[in-house]
């Protein structure tokens, strides 16, 4: 035998070795003392011991003799295991049939001869030939009886329960047929196959995580195996590395043999490519979902680990500081679950329908859906998973349903999930393709229809919480105002008394005029101000105005910045419904950032037309822009502001007027490169028709 066949001979059985050692480690830690535990525990470790003694045997430290003496052994106690599950397939008190009788009563003879005949090699020292001959006939008889044995086992179980015994079977069957073949060759020949010796640990260890499995499946066996999915990924990889990196260096050594003076750096070359190739396969996420996928389907009743996926599901939802973007997290907590690279979530946002409010990995996806639409009318009502390929091809199973035209020009949308919180459509999360090509069932549905009210109870949350911060802080506001307004009043008060006083010394230098003219101003500001800060509370006076004369004022009161905007006015018969004092003050805010933002060169557009109904006012600046994150967060949270001197309620405020009006905002920036404000408002004909016909 060649020393290469040798070397990887010692490797298959030292795989082997490590693969027996540590199934019999898992069978002790879960074994509860019964017979098929005791017959498992000793079919495991001596099929490692005989593993270990076949590699060494090919390194050379020990002759063949206990190798063969230990695989007797192995053999025997295989057979024992499988006569004791017969036995437990029968009646109590119930015999063997007297064919299995037989085959225990020989077996057990050949057992227990060719035990003596590889203790004692020199047995017939006169007749090597016909030795060799008798105990590889020997071996051979015992492969059948195994071979009968475990037919008899898988025919003997009930249709209903043979996947729980049906990798054993297949296991220990594959390894009695390679036997067979190994010594029915051998007695033949009088010698035997080395490649086919040499293969035979790496067939053994291949069978391992089948035992394994039915170990774990059978409820009769007491002694379970623990192997979570978890285990039996990670075991599988493993695997797969090393019988891979096996066949590499397999490959680099006879690259280096044939390769003449560059055999050294050929090998050399081929090792680190193979190697890199390896670590880019294992950090693959496609290929890491699919095997997943492949051990769920083919190893487990059931696709799913529960308690694994909840906890998974949990801990990705509550981590991190309470309310910290945890709307991207109940997306990224859905997505994992079906081994999905991204999603997308939409929540409801009042009169402007559902809007997107956050993604994970998915920023591309943009849209928004009224809450009048069929399509979350569907959403409410049936509080279905959208499947949206099946839905392509099973028009039947959905009735009328049709999908907003965003969503059906997103590229890889998958699957739509409702938020369902007390009966109400919350909000819905919409979902890429699957990297493990996962199949949506019923078990899937159900799985996420959990999550996702799990994961609306938490958006739920998280949304009162911040609702009950802002009313806060508009509370706190309100009592600010109030005293505001006090300390006005009085001030406004001794002012008016001085002016008062004032006058009556006239004749008195001229200077004093023009403190009584500079008192007088300051009086009618602060009048100005009470006035303002007292119409907060008062009730809201809506009727129709001419826009182009809004955004001629809103231009105007910016007057005082050096750069000037551009200003395109929209015909003066376009009208919309809102209070006059206040919108100005809205778009003129928006104005004001969008000038403070933008730098002396550069150039800031206000503009308003008509289009689809609506009235449109666009403010366009070359400033500063903005990122994705701090519009989504900050952009229009109230008291968060980045001036020093600000009260970070502008914008707040602005969106909220549009609202009230039924109108709404959209933003699009880009850092360094500006930004575009949208503000949109029903035309002061519709909305006039609108309140006659509510009326």
């Amino acid at each position: 035998m060649s020393d290469t066949l040798l070397f990887l001979a010692a490797i298959g059985y030292g795989l082997a070795t490590l693969a027996y050692l540590g199934l019999s480690g898992l069978i002790v830690v879960s074994w509860r003392r019964r017979p098929q535990g005791r017959l498992l525990v000793l079919a495991t470790v001596l099929t490692t011991l005989w593993a270990a003694f076949s590699a060494l045997t090919a390194w050379g430290v020990f002759p063949p003799q206990p190798g063969l003496a230990v695989e007797v052994a192995r053999n025997g106690a295989w057979l024992a295991l499988l006569l004791h599950i017969l036995h437990l397939r029968l009646p109590d008190g119930a015999l063997l049939p007297a064919p299995i009788r037989l085959i225990r009563t020989v077996s057990g003879l050949l057992v227990g001869g060719l035990l003596i005949a590889s203790v004692y090699p020199f047995i017939a020292p006169t007749q090597p030939v016909l030795a060799r001959w008798a105990g590889n006939m020997g071996l051979v008889l015992l492969t059948v009886m195994g071979l009968v044995l475990t037919e008899q086992v898988y025919r003997s179980t009930p249709p209903k329960d043979r996947w729980a015994i049906k990798f054993l079977c297949l296991g220990l069957g594959g390894l009695f047929v390679y036997d067979f073949y190994l010594y029915a060759n051998a007695a033949l020949f009088n010698a035997l196959d080395a490649q086919v010796w040499a293969a035979r640990g790496y067939i053994a260890a291949l069978v391992t995580p089948l035992i394994a499995v039915s170990a774990a499946r059978n409820p009769e066996w007491a002694a379970p195996v623990g192997l979570s999915r978890s285990m039996a990924f990670h075991t599988a990889s493993l695997v797969a590395a090393g019988i891979y990196l096996l066949l590499m260096a397999s490959a680099g050594y006879y690259l280096r043999l044939f390769g003449g003076e560059w055999g050294d750096v050929v090998q050399t070359v081929f090792i680190f490519a193979t190697a890199m190739l390896l670590v880019l396969l294992m950090f693959s996420g496609t290929l890491r979902a699919r095997l997943r996928v492949f051990l769920s389907k083919h190893f487990f009743s059931y696709r799913y680990d529960y308690r694994e996926e909840w906890l998974n599901f949990t801990r990705t939802l509550t981590e991190g500081q309470p309310g910290e973007q945890l709307c991207e997290r109940a997306v990224e907590a859905l997505a994992r679950l079906l081994e999905s690279p991204g999603g997308a979530l939409w929540m409801h946002e009042g009169p402007a329908g559902y809007q997107r409010a956050s993604h994970w990995n998915w920023a591309d996806i943009q849209g928004s859906e009224p809450v009048d639409t069929p399509f979350v009318q569907w959403l409410a009502s049936k509080q279905w998973v959208v499947d949206l390929d099946e839905m392509k091809v099973r028009r039947d199973l959905y009735g009328d349903l049709s999908t907003p035209a965003w969503l059906e020009h997103a590229d890889n949308a998958w699957l739509v999930v409702p938020l369902m919180l007390h009966e109400e459509l919350l909000g819905f999360v919409v979902l890429k393709h699957s990297l493990g090509n996962v199949t949506f069932n019923w078990e899937v549905s159900d799985l996420l229809k959990v999550a996702a009210r799990q994961a609306a109870a938490h958006l739920a949350q998280m949304r009162a919480s911040n609702q009950l911060i802002v009313a806060r802080q508009f509370e706190s506001f309100n009592r600010t105002t109030t005293f505001v307004i006090h300390d006005l009043k009085n001030l406004i008060a001794q002012l008016s008394l001085l002016l008062a006083n004032a006058e009556k010394h006239q004749h008195k230098p001229e200077f004093q005029a023009d403190m009584l003219d500079t008192i007088a101003n300051a009086v009618a500001r602060m009048n100005k101000v009470l006035v303002q800060l007292r119409r907060g509370s008062e009730a809201a006076h809506v009727q129709p105005v001419v826009l182009a004369d809004i955004l001629n004022e809103a231009v105007v009161s910016k007057q005082a910045f050096k750069l000037r905007p551009i200003l395109e006015l929209p015909p003066a018969t376009l009208r919309v419904c809102a209070e006059r004092d206040r919108l100005i003050r809205a778009i003129g805010h928006i104005l004001q950032n969008a000038l403070e933002a933008t730098p002396p060169t550069g150039q800031v557009t206000l503009r308003g037309f008509e289009t689809s109904g609506q009235a449109i006012i666009e403010i366009l600046d070359t400033g500063i822009g903005m990122d994705d994150e701090f519009i989504r967060t900050r952009l229009f949270q109230p008291f968060d502001s980045t001036k020093g001197a600000g009260m970070g309620i502008g914008a707040y405020e602005c969106r909220e007027t549009l609202r009230a009006l039924g109108g709404n905002i959209e933003v699009s920036s880009t850092p360094d490169r500006g930004t575009r404000f949208r503000l949109s408002l029903p035309l002061a004909h519709h909305a006039s028709a609108g309140g006659e016909h509510a009326a």
